[in-house]
């Protein structure tokens, strides 16, 4: 993708994930994504020194991501099956590698990220199934600047 400026519609953000059990990296488009939503975990300290007049004083001490993403369950595809595959899956068995790619060529990369499948099919009879799920990181991700 290339380098933009400017306004951009949130479909130029891409998801990708890692569907080996090796140590070579497969990464795979997860297919008919539609919307996701970015959460920030902040941990923050916060203290009132005497120095300060009661005014309190704060650091940033603790941080997590959580993406939430709702998509279609298609059937056949590598990387939407390799995510509704983990709904089964305890433990270190739900966790694998999650890339994010933004308009600007930043790549966010969560190594062993959780991943929290919420719902792999229901829905209203005349719904498309859904596949919906969680990101959770685990550990600092590699932010590599486009």
């Amino acid at each position: 993708m290339a380098t933009t400026s400017g306004v951009f519609p949130c479909y130029e953000n891409q998801f990708q994930i890692d569907v080996s059990s090796t140590s070579t990296a497969s990464w795979k488009t997860i297919a008919d994504c539609e919307t996701f939503s970015v959460a920030f975990d902040n941990g923050v300290e916060e203290w009132h020194p005497f120095e300060h007049e009661g005014w309190v004083r704060r650091l940033l001490t603790a941080k997590g991501v959580t993406v939430s993403v709702t998509a279609k369950r298609n059937l056949g595809d590598d990387g939407n099956d390799f995510v509704a595959g983990l709904a089964w899956k305890n433990g270190r068995d739900a966790e694998t590698d999650f890339k994010w790619t933004f308009p600007d060529g930043t790549v966010v990369t969560f190594t062993d990220a959780v991943i929290n499948v919420t719902n792999i099919g229901a829905a209203d009879s005349t719904n498309v199934a859904p596949l919906e799920f969680e990101v959770l990181s685990n550990g600092a991700p590699t932010v590599t600047a486009g």
